[in-house]
This record gives structure tokens, C-alpha cells and sequence, in this order.
């Protein structure tokens, strides 16, 4: 089967999400006569200690047909998966979801602090607040993209 596939990138702010502006990518890809689009808002990561070998991001994923999120990579730490918080027994638990994050066509799955996060292991350095993190998502039915979280404290 012939793959023609094209990949535009048609936006990417990273304005620091103040005054009502949204960090966003959007990609969109076409094949066979089917056109995929896949939607990344406001990503971020909150600020780790010194020392700290694990942080966390978050961030809002939309695609406009069924698709997963099945992985992410950055260069800031040695590994990144996406972790989610249930409660068993009156206890928090995280687990990573070996599944992939799936993504039901034309709804925005919302990552989350106490929710579905990324969760990154190993850090080379602390999340410094203001800076940004370059957070690659590889997809099951679209190619990957790479947005630019910035590490900030969680709004109010």
C-alpha cells in the first residue's frame, strides 16, 4: 500500500499561557483521502527540586479520529511515560498505562495534576520555572509531534 503522507505544521505558541493566550500545536495529515488532525494545548510541567529525579507535565490532546498516544520521549530525562492516579482502598496509586493513552475521535483528553499525567524519570536537571520542555508524542495513526511545554507553577 502506497503511504502518501504530508504533515504540516500549522501552529505553535509558546507565550507562556498568560492573559488568555493558549500554547498550542495542531498537525494534520492526510492519506487515502482521510484527513487526520490532532490537537496538543496548553502543555506544561511543574518546577522539581534540585536533585529531583522525576517531574511530572501535563497538557490537553484532541484528534479528530480514534488514535493513542503511544509514547513520549524528551532529552531532559531518561524516560517518559504517562502515568495514571486511581484511589484503592483510601490510598493514591499511580500506575503507567503500558496501553497507550487512547484517544476517542472529536474529544480532548485533559492531562492533568491528580489525573492522567507524563511523567518523566530520570531528569539530567531540576524542571527550573520559566524554562521550556521539548516533549515529543509518537501516535498510532499520526505522525509524531513535538510541542514545548513550559515549567510553571499549577493555576489556581
Amino acid at each position: 500500500m502506497k503511504f502518501a503522507s504530508t504533515l504540516l505544521v500549522l501552529g505553535l505558541a509558546l507565550a507562556g499561557c498568560k492573559g488568555g493566550e493558549k500554547a498550542s500545536t495542531t498537525a494534520t495529515m492526510e492519506q487515502d483521502g482521510v484527513k487526520a488532525v490532532v490537537e496538543i494545548t496548553e502543555p506544561w510541567c511543574r518546577p522539581t527540586p534540585n536533585g529531583a529525579q522525576a517531574g511530572a507535565c501535563y497538557l490537553t490532546v484532541k484528534s479528530n479520529v480514534a488514535n493513542k498516544v503511544t509514547g513520549i520521549a524528551t532529552p531532559l530525562a531518561g524516560s517518559s511515560m504517562i502515568h495514571d492516579m486511581s484511589m484503592d482502598g483510601g490510598m493514591m496509586k499511580m500506575a503507567e498505562m503500558t496501553g497507550g493513552l487512547p484517544l476517542v475521535a472529536d474529544q480532548a483528553v485533559t492531562l492533568a495534576p491528580g489525573g492522567k499525567h507524563i511523567m518523566l524519570m530520570g531528569l539530567t536537571g531540576p524542571l527550573v520555572e520559566g524554562v521550556t520542555v521539548p516533549l515529543t508524542l509518537t501516535f498510532e495513526a499520526t505522525p509524531a509531534m513535538t510541542v514545548q511545554a513550559v515549567v510553571r507553577q499549577p493555576k489556581p
